[in-house]
C-alpha cells in the first residue's frame, strides 16, 4: 500500500474540493484516546485545549510528561483500528458531498501509520484519498488546489491549521468543527473568516451553500 505524503499523488476532477482533517473531525479521537489511556491507568481531563498537562496517572495523580504523551499517541495510532470510529454523521455527510465535490483527507498523523488508518477508513466506507503529513497544512492544500477556479473548503479542529490554510489559500472556505463535546468549550474562538460548525450536518449545509453560491456567480445573466 502506497503511503501518500504529497498532493502530487492525487488527481482531482473538475469540481469543488473539500479537504478534511481526520482526528476529531472524521474520526473520533479524544473519546477513544481517553478510553485507551484508562486501560493503561491514566486519564485525560478536560481542563484546557491540549493533551500535555491534562493526562494524569490514576494511581498517584501525576501528570504525564511530553515524551510520554508522544509515546502513548504513537502506540494509539499504531492500534487505532481497535479504538477509533467515525464521528456522528461523518460518513453520510461526506458521501453526500462527494456527489458534487472531491473529498481529500489531510491528517497530521505520522506517515508510518498511513496503512493502518487507510484500512480503518476503508472499513467504514471512507475510501477517499488521504495525505498523511506532519508538515504545515497550508502549503499542502495550496499545492492540492493549485489555484483552480473552483470552490475549495477546509475542515479542521485546530486553529493553527485553519490559519495556515488561510495564509496559503485565501479563497478557501474555512470551517472549524470537532466531535468531542467535553473539550469543545476550551477551543479558541474562531477568528478571521473561520466559520464554526456544531456537527457534520451543520458542516454539510455550510459547504453546500458555499458551492451553490460559487456556482450561481458563474452563471451569466441572460441578456
Amino acid at each position: 500500500m502506497d503511503v501518500v505524503t504529497s498532493p502530487h499523488h492525487i488527481t482531482l476532477g473538475d469540481r469543488p474540493l473539500v479537504v478534511c482533517d481526520i482526528d476529531e473531525v472524521v474520526l473520533e479521537f479524544l473519546s477513544p484516546f481517553t478510553v485507551f489511556l484508562r486501560s493503561h491507568n491514566y486519564d485525560l481531563l478536560p481542563r484546557s485545549f491540549r493533551l500535555h498537562g491534562n493526562i494524569v496517572s490514576l494511581l498517584d495523580g501525576s501528570e504525564m510528561d511530553k515524551e510520554q504523551v508522544y509515546a502513548f499517541e504513537d502506540v494509539f495510532f499504531a492500534n487505532q483500528h481497535l479504538w477509533q470510529k467515525p464521528a456522528e454523521r461523518a460518513v453520510e455527510t461526506l458521501h453526500a458531498l462527494s456527489v458534487d465535490a472531491d473529498v481529500v483527507f489531510l491528517t497530521a498523523m505520522p506517515p508510518r501509520h498511513h496503512g493502518v488508518r487507510r484500512k480503518l477508513l476503508d472499513q467504514f466506507g471512507l475510501a477517499f484519498d488521504m495525505i498523511a503529513s506532519e508538515e504545515p497544512k497550508g502549503p499542502i492544500v495550496a499545492k492540492l488546489h493549485n489555484r483552480r477556479d473552483l470552490p475549495v473548503a477546509f475542515v479542521d479542529d485546530i486553529q493553527r491549521n485553519l490559519l495556515s490554510v488561510a495564509d496559503h489559500v485565501p479563497e478557501c472556505l474555512l470551517v472549524t468543527m470537532m466531535a468531542n463535546t467535553d473539550f469543545k468549550p476550551f477551543a479558541p474562538p474562531p477568528i478571521g473568516a473561520i466559520l464554526a460548525a456544531t456537527d457534520w450536518d451543520h458542516t454539510g449545509n455550510i459547504l453546500r451553500q458555499h458551492f451553490a453560491t460559487a456556482k450561481s456567480k458563474d452563471v451569466s445573466p441572460v441578456a
